[in-house]
């Protein structure tokens, strides 16, 4: 008799050994339709797994979580087969799950996009003939032998231990692998071949150029669809591309991986900063700037010479090695020494805007999401132990004020102390507390991640998400017990006893290149009025009103608004269509009539035009929004507008 625990409690007793399907089918047949493996004993296992002993059992649906990642697996197994039925000569490396679908690594010759439909059209008829898919196990030698001809797989194989190896099967194609996958090739019914690039075997340039070919795949067509609206989407609001159309930054080969601002790329980056000063400034912090190239010694004693090497730019002057700083915090241990410091000096929160450098391969390199030169809007908070739950609040609440002015919403996610950590129990205790009694005071749920803290100190991360519900891990609260210490930074505290502060790193914008790439694509290039590069262009209906509309952007000019005009003897409606083409908020119409009474047609993005504005009233308008930091243009009303 075995006893089988299902996850509702329920339990349900066999005469004899049964898979996971036929588990599935004593339930419902329905059930076993849509099942694609199960978990045994916490286990994750193919569904013809046998079980053959008293065990807890949840079965796998495709409503699962794991199901998605499952069925991507296999269908990185359908795409290999058929590339090995069209292209005889392949050799097969690797084809991992990753997020939002899966690749495959293929020594073969190379392939274009334009290849996919005939890869895609075999995938389908693999697909439609629903081929059973099973697991064998099988010894090293015999895996040896089984793959001989196969060089990266024999690779594979020879760095495996002694044991038992798993191979899955489809029809004529066999892999290794460790499983789990669903029954048959029919579980991958909507899949779509995305993109093709190079990739070293085993990453090392030295050996075998590969074909990294790239897929996604969904249990449902209309999921796939609405992927791919994704992708066409993200790809309208791409950073690099918006960036250049808007004139705001490139990249050269002289500096890789190091962004070149344009002045109109300026006007949104210092308009980031005002903003970003200005909310400090009010929560009450102090801005600082330290050297950007610090000795090896300062490097050695904060830890990072050991254990972040690689990742630094060294230099030597006057016989004496220097590092370009990858991060800010050492510079601002050396301000914080720089004199005594009683109880009564903290909260000390200390920013720094700092200009950081880090060694990334060039392969990772990504426009302003993967850079090796950016800025950190840093800060550092010296605090007394009974400040962190306050001051911790007050962080909070400021990314709260930030993220919200650009409209992204947020999660938080807090991090525990890892198996390897520095401090004693009780700091760890005290800091950890201290966290959380924070984030249950500002009402927020969080997602607890056990055990994934910096070694130095527990650590909330703030994830953002963009208008195409993207999240991006930008701001993060770090509390650290390590560089105070080998600093040895000290308060004089009430009874006069000299102590060590408590310590928090944060940053908001995190990498403030990066975060601009992000808001780039989250307003797909159409900022908000106070942070557009151009707030308006004035276009003159004939050459006889360009000098008065000089005037008037003079006038604009004085006022504080970033005004341009367009006198160019083009069309008025090839000059709006172009305005409106690079996300100008506002386009100002003038005409003889308009000049006589003083008045602009005014232009949204929406199409809409306000007549007979006032030029005092829209300053007066422009200007209010700018101060508010308004995220849309309310316009004039319903006077005036056709």
């Amino acid at each position: 008799m075995i006893s089988i625990t299902l996850p509702d409690g329920n339990i349900k007793a066999f005469d004899q050994a049964l898979s996971g399907l036929e588990l599935a089918v004593s339930i419902s047949e329905g059930l076993a339709r849509n099942c694609v493996a199960m978990e045994l004993d916490h286990r994750l296992v193919d569904l013809d797994t046998r079980i053959e002993h008293d065990a807890t059992v949840r079965l796998v649906t495709t409503k699962d979580p794991e199901a998605l990642e499952i069925m991507r697996h296999s269908a990185a197994h359908v795409m290999a087969q058929a590339i090995l039925r069209l292209y005889k000569g392949a050799k097969l490396t690797i084809g991992p799950v990753v997020e939002e679908g899966f690749y495959y690594d293929i020594d073969m010759p190379p392939v274009s996009e334009e290849d996919f439909p005939k890869i895609e059209a075999e995938i389908q008829k693999i697909v439609k003939a629903k081929i059973p898919i099973r697991r064998r196990e099988v010894t090293k030698a015999e895996a040896l032998e089984a793959y001989r001809d196969e060089p990266y797989k024999l690779e594979m194989i020879q760095d495996l231990t002694e044991g038992t190896i798993s191979v899955y099967e489809q029809g004529e194609f066999a892999d290794l692998c460790r499983g789990p996958h669903v029954p048959h090739t029919g579980f991958v019914k909507a899949i779509k071949l995305l993109k093709v690039s190079g990739a070293y075997w085993r990453a090392d340039p030295a050996r075998a150029q590969l074909q990294r070919i790239y897929g996604t795949a969904y249990f449902d067509k209309k999921e796939l669809e609405a992927y791919l609206h994704f992708l066409e989407e993200a790809k309208r609001r791409n950073h690099r591309k918006i960036g250049l159309a808007l004139d705001l930054f490139s990249f050269h080969d002289e500096a890789p991986g190091m962004p070149f601002f344009h002045p109109r790329g300026m006007v949104v980056w210092n308009a980031l900063l005002d903003y970003w000063r200005s909310e400090h400034r009010a929560a009450g912090y102090v801005e600082t700037k330290t050297p950007i190239i610090l000795n090896r010694a300062l490097w050695e004693r904060s830890g990072h010479w050991a254990n972040y090497r690689e990742n630094m730019y060294t230099t030597s002057i006057d016989e004496t090695e220097y590092a370009i700083k990858p991060m800010n915090c050492p510079g601002g241990m050396l301000l914080y020494n720089r004199k005594p410091h009683s109880y009564r000096d903290l909260p000390l929160r200390a920013s720094e805007i700092g200009l950081v450098h880090r060694h990334e391969l060039s392969g990772v390199l990504s426009g302003l999401f993967r850079v090796r030169a950016f800025h950190q809007d840093d800060a550092h908070i010296f605090m007394t132990p009974d400040q962190i739950e306050q001051e911790i609040l007050g962080v909070l609440r400021l990314v709260e004020r930030i993220y919200g002015t650009f409209g992204l919403g947020f999660h938080l996610e807090l991090s525990t102390r890892p198996k390897k950590s520095i401090g004693t129990d009780e700091q760890w205790e005290l800091a950890t507390g201290g966290l959380k009694s924070a984030l249950n005071a500002y009402g927020q749920d969080y997602k607890l991640n056990e055990g994934d803290g910096a070694f130095y100190g527990p650590k909330i991360d703030v994830h953002i998400k963009d208008a195409l519900n993207r999240t991006w891990q930008c701001g993060t609260i770090q509390l650290d017990m390590s560089l105070p210490e080998r600093f040895n930074l000290h308060f004089v505290d009430r009874d006069n006893e000299r102590k060590r502060p408590i310590m928090i790193h944060r940053v908001i914008y995190g990498s403030i290149e990066r975060f601009l790439g992000i808001l780039v694509e989250h307003f797909a290039g159409r900022f908000p009025l106070w942070m557009a590069p151009v707030q308006g262009i004035l276009l003159p209906m004939n050459d006889d009103l360009a000098a008065y509309a000089e005037e008037v952007r003079m006038h604009f000019e004085a006022a504080g608004l970033r005004i341009e005009v367009d006198s160019r003897t083009e069309s008025l409606n090839r000059k709006v269509r172009e305005a409106q083409l690079n996300q100008v908020p506002l386009t100002l119409t003038i005409g003889p009539k308009e000049k006589e009474s003083g008045t602009l047609a005014v232009r949204t993005l929406d199409g809409k035009v306000a007549y007979g504005i006032a030029q005092e009233r829209f300053v007066d308008a422009v200007r209010d929004h700018v101060q508010r930091r308004a995220l849309a243009f309310e316009g004039f009303g319903a006077e005036g507008v056709k």
